[in-house]
């Protein structure tokens, strides 16, 4: 009794929340790259220490600075937080 009660609540809930759209798509795509990369040549030249470490090995490691793998990751993780930041505020404006 209590199970078909709490399932019937349930069925009525979900028929008034409203789409978010959160379904996973392909526009917000070239951003985050863009963003990753942009973070790829700053994040390098401004860190305190970015050669400590093991090298990453980059194709034209001149052009990123030469970076170590933590100074690679540490960029990574700032573009994809900048970029996903940028994604959601474009999202919410109507742009994409």
């Amino acid at each position: 009794m209590l199970f078909t009660t709490f399932s019937s609540i349930l069925a009525i809930v979900q028929q008034t929340v409203p789409n978010t759209g959160t379904e996973w798509n392909w526009t917000g795509t070239p951003i985050i790259i863009g963003a990753s990369l942009l973070a790829l040549l700053i994040i390098p030249r401004v860190i305190e220490e970015p050669h400590v470490g093991n090298k990453m090995p980059l194709p034209f490691p001149s052009f990123f600075n030469n970076p170590s793998v933590g100074t690679f990751l540490a960029a990574m993780a700032t573009g994809h937080i900048v970029g996903i930041g940028a994604v959601l505020g474009l999202t919410n404006l109507g742009v994409i």
